[in-house]
């Protein structure tokens, strides 16, 4: 007898069986593959000469390299993201006539190199606590309806 799987955590993509696995990875793949494609044009407008086909490569690139270290234990995909657009508009927004504000740009920069930083100080905290005590901090309860609000607002 087939378990519901409405009701449960998924720990293992393999028991929702090869169909909605496949269902579910194309989703994914489109997803991903249309944020890792408008990150970069959304950039440009703010003068970085960021290539749609550099993104791309260094996304699967990162991604093989993130799979060979964790040795395939998580399944993610490394691509672009949005979280650093609204600073580089915040910092450096664009002038008045539509141009970059290039004066503004390295501060911007700057902050990303930043928040660089800190995903390697909290890397380093997860390696040297632990997951499961970095975790209680964050339930799925909590991270959940966030990621639900970041999606909401970006739509």
């Amino acid at each position: 007898m087939k378990k519901d799987l409405g009701h449960e955590a998924i720990y293992d993509a393999r028991q929702l069986g090869t169909p909605r696995m496949l269902i579910l990875g194309l989703q994914h793949m489109f997803a991903m593959f249309g944020a890792t494609v408008l990150v970069p044009i959304l950039v440009q407008r703010y003068g970085l000469p960021l290539s749609i086909q550099t993104t791309l490569l260094f996304a699967g690139l990162g991604t093989l390299l993130f799979h060979l270290i964790t040795g395939g234990k998580v399944p993610a995909f490394l691509g672009s993201s949005f979280a650093f657009l609204g600073g580089y508009a915040a910092i450096a927004p664009m002038l008045e006539d539509g141009s970059p504000n290039l004066e503004m740009l390295p501060y911007a920069c700057f902050g990303v190199l930043c928040a660089g930083l800190m995903y390697v100080i909290l890397a380093a905290l997860f390696k040297a606590f632990g997951a499961s005590k970095v975790m209680r901090f964050f339930p799925p309860i909590v991270t959940g309806p966030i990621i639900i609000a970041i999606g909401l607002t970006l739509s």
